[in-house]
């Protein structure tokens, strides 16, 4: 198995979208701090080849697989196994509950040179070869199949953790035998001993209770069989003489029974013709059926009569002209009186309205001259309040005025003094202006009163003149609908007249819905007559039809009496005849019941000698159900003497396998076997190791071992023996990476499928090796990796091991999340 593309998604620190892309990846390492998520990348492998990891310790903890808090994780792995290119995905969710569990498993072979950039959009139909797997069941079996190596074997095989190497390497020979087993599975021989002792109890088990059930086959010795034999055989015999006789006695048993119902028809119809007998109403049926048709015939007339008296009248009705266009007339004339009362108020009100606005209109002419003398009034006040404003400033100069000097104002020499006057002449202005303003103040007011009122005249003029104007319209449609139109006193004498002809009308119809009642009672008694009769004759010609097989005589079909006396007197003799031939019919039933009696007597003769039951309803039904179970227990006891034969051979056959099981845990409880079995393991194990680290020191060293001791023999230094305790922390690395390869082959060939080992990764922690060693460490790892034989991965967070390493896939973590970059070639 190599490992192609890893896409992980929620896997434990791995929460978002992560892929690690191993393609044309020889040799790796997988580096970044402690804690980080690097043994995490081959978590996800283990998990999604076999669902677990080995550091979760259950194979049933798969809550392990989600990052915290999320709901799903997803895991898919792109591998080549064996030339060919599978996917595989197994997505792990948590319900609403808590409970997580494999949701999708499925494992898939891709077809031969797919582009996987495809992974990212989706792979298509054409790109599957075939599907291997689609639950997690399928995909365990399909892995074993693909793969080669079960799970206990992958973790040995291509993750090594190679601490435990290093301690089976330097072990004391017991705690080596020890480990060995562990790997090796040897201890499968233990458990196969303790099968064997498990299996040799539970023989001796079924011995037992073999020999009980056969026991209770006591009871079917040669003279039970023999018995049983000779029952069949005289059931037999009785089945025989059953054939003979039964069709004696079911000939016996049909003669009885046409005897039997001979007797019955002929009483059946001596009862049916003297049911006969003549219905006490028979003869006025017919004549009340006749006088309720005459009544009939009378109500039709009445009603008749009454319908024309109502047609005329109806017809009087419609001459007499329309009640509701005279109505509507009528009450055009009305309307129109009204309306012309109307109108000669609203022109009344009119004249008025005109007149009044007439003077409202000359009313506010007159007040709106008044304001604009106001006005002018209030503007003159104005310029003369101006006016004495400028006096009073000048004489407010007069004072300081010399004669002969310049005046301030004009600059013109002053010639005499002007006088002083009395008082202001502003404060006399200011008055004349206040009384002016006050004039044309109230001049305005009036305007506007006057506006106001003039406004709401002329609305009120415009809403009399459109009332006007409306009331002459509708006059005049009334006048336009009049014309030509009887004055209202000859109106009301038509509508009179025609509401007489209505009453009348009225009460001719309903003198004709009592004349139709009266018929329609006339007919219901005329059909209930005729019913009657017609159920006579039905019940006349039912006795007459169930006696048709007798030969009834003809019927007169006009008189129901005469046909029901003629019936009478011909049942009447017919019954007589038939009395008469029954005391005959009566010896044949007699002589029948005695052969079937006899014939019976015999059957049961041949059942009582053979030891049954007299038989009661069918002879040979009882016969052949007495042979039928007088075979099937000779059957049980051949059966059972069968059962007791294979019974006989299980046990022979138990008794065996206890034998083997005994001897097998005897031979098993031998030390000797197990040491042979951990012997030949060492030696295949020394043998494949010496081969690799040979090629791992350039042929500087060979791997041995001797009495449960390891040793390493030196060809750089004349083939020295040296014990493995000797060695440096490089050359101790190189000897237990040498056994781990070698280890992981042995595994794989114990394997039960074809395993593949394409890659091998090393979770090895480096961090305390000096310098010298880790150089060495990383020599080996190259040299391994140049054989060409398994892609090589290393995970290490020591940076001088990881710079010399081709490819490294870094791994970081923060807060959230890990993160995979790929560093190098």
């Amino acid at each position: 198995m190599r490992p192609v593309r890893l896409d992980l998604d929620g896997f434990t620190v791995f929460r978002e979208p992560t892929t690690v892309d191993f393609t044309d990846t020889d040799f790796f390492a997988l580096v970044g701090p402690t804690g980080s998520g690097k043994s995490t990348v081959l978590d996800a492998i283990c998990f999604a080849l076999y669902g677990t990891v080995p550091r979760w310790g259950d194979r049933r903890a798969i809550g392990n697989a989600l990052a915290p808090s999320a709901a799903e994780a997803r895991v898919r792995l792109i591998f080549e196994s064996a030339g060919k290119r599978y996917v595989l995905t197994r997505v792990v969710r948590r319900d609403t509950k808590g409970t997580v569990s494999t949701k999708h498993a499925g494992l898939e072979m891709l077809t031969p040179g797919l582009d996987l950039t495809k992974l990212e959009f989706g792979l298509e139909q054409s790109d599957i070869a075939e599907v291997l797997a689609g639950t997690p069941g399928e995909v365990d079996t399909a892995v074993l199949t693909v793969v080669g190596l079960p799970y206990e074997q992958f973790t040995k095989c291509v993750v090594l953790p190679q601490g435990e190497f290093a301690a089976f390497l330097h072990a004391k020979p017991a705690e080596r035998q020890k480990i060995l087993v562990n790997l090796l599975g040897l201890e499968v021989y233990g458990r196969i001993r303790e099968k064997a002792q498990s299996e040799a109890t539970t023989a001796e088990t079924k011995l037992k209770v073999l020999d009980d059930q056969l026991h209770a086959f006591a009871d079917i010795d040669d003279a039970a069989l023999a018995a049983a034999a000779s029952r069949v055989e005289a059931l037999r015999t009785v089945a025989a003489a059953v054939d003979r006789i039964a069709p004696q006695l079911q000939d016996a048993r049909h003669l009885a029974e046409q005897a039997a119902a001979a007797l019955a028809t002929l009483d059946a119809e001596i009862g049916r013709l003297a049911a006969v007998s003549v219905p006490a109403d028979a003869a006025g049926l017919a004549a009340s059926a006749a006088t309720a048709r005459a009544a009939v015939a009378g109500a039709m007339d009445a009603a008749r009569a009454a319908e024309e008296r109502e047609d005329k009248l109806r017809g009087e009705l419609q001459a007499a002209g329309d009640a509701h266009a005279l109505r509507r007339l009528l009450d055009h004339h009305a309307s129109r009186a009204k309306l012309l009362a109307e109108a000669a108020g609203v022109r009344s009100t009119l004249t008025g309205a005109e007149a009044e606005h007439e003077r409202a209109a000359r009313a506010l002419a007159s007040a709106r001259a008044d304001a604009t003398a106001a006005r002018q009034a209030l503007e003159s006040a104005f310029e003369a309040y101006n006016a004495a404003m400028a006096a009073d400033q000048a004489a407010a100069l007069r004072p300081g005025l010399t004669v002969g000097a310049a005046c301030p104002v004009c600059e013109q020499p002053v010639h005499a003094l002007p006088p002083m006057p009395h008082e202001p002449a502003v404060v006399a202005a200011k008055k004349a202006g206040e009384v002016a303003r006050k004039r044309s103040t109230a001049a305005d007011k009036t305007v506007e009163e006057r506006d106001r009122a003039a406004r709401d005249l002329d609305r009120a003029l415009t809403t009399a003149r459109a009332q006007a104007d409306q009331l002459d319209k509708r006059i005049a449609g009334l006048e336009r609908d009049l014309e030509g139109a009887p004055p209202p006193e000859a109106l009301q004498r038509d509508l009179d007249g025609i509401a007489a002809l209505t009453r009348r009308l009225e009460q001719a119809g309903a003198e004709v819905r009592k004349a139709r009642e009266a018929h329609r009672g006339a007919a219901r008694q005329a059909d209930q007559a005729e019913e009657r009769l017609r159920s006579a004759w039905r019940a006349f010609d039912g006795a007459r039809d169930g006696l048709a097989a007798f030969g009834p005589p003809p019927t007169n079909r006009d008189d129901l009496a005469d046909a029901w006396a003629t019936l009478h007197g011909w049942a009447v003799g017919e019954a007589g005849r038939r009395r008469a031939g029954r005391p005959a019919a009566q010896d044949e039933v007699r002589a029948a019941e005695r052969r079937v009696a006899g014939v019976r007597d015999e059957l049961a003769a041949a059942f009582t000698a053979a030891g049954l039951a007299v038989p009661g309803g069918d002879p040979a039904r009882d016969a052949a159900i007495a042979l039928e179970r007088a075979d099937a227990a000779k059957r049980r006891i051949e059966e059972r003497r069968a059962d007791a034969a294979r019974m006989r051979e299980q046990r022979d056959e138990v008794a065996r396998e206890a034998q083997v099981a005994k001897a097998l845990a005897q031979h098993l409880r031998a030390d000797r076997f197990e040491r042979w079995l951990l012997a030949e393991a060492l030696d295949t194990l020394v043998e494949g190791a010496s081969r690799t680290l040979r090629e791992l020191t350039s042929g500087q060293y060979d791997l041995g071992h001797e009495k449960g001791e390891f040793f390493v023999v030196d060809h750089h230094d004349a083939g020295l023996r040296r014990a493995v305790r000797t060695l440096s922390g490089g050359e101790t690395f190189q000897a237990s990476l040498a056994l781990a390869l070698a280890l992981s082959e042995q595994l794989a060939g114990l394997s039960a499928a074809s395993a593949s080992l394409e890659s091998i990764v090393l979770d090895e922690g480096f961090g305390t090796l000096d310098a010298t060693t880790l150089d060495t460490v990383a020599v080996t790892l190259e040299n391994l990796a140049a054989r060409g034989d398994r892609m090589v991965g290393v995970v290490t967070h020591v940076g001088a091991l990881a710079e010399r390493i081709p490819v490294r896939f870094e791994v970081r973590r923060d807060a959230r999340t890990a993160k995979i970059e790929r560093v190098g070639l």
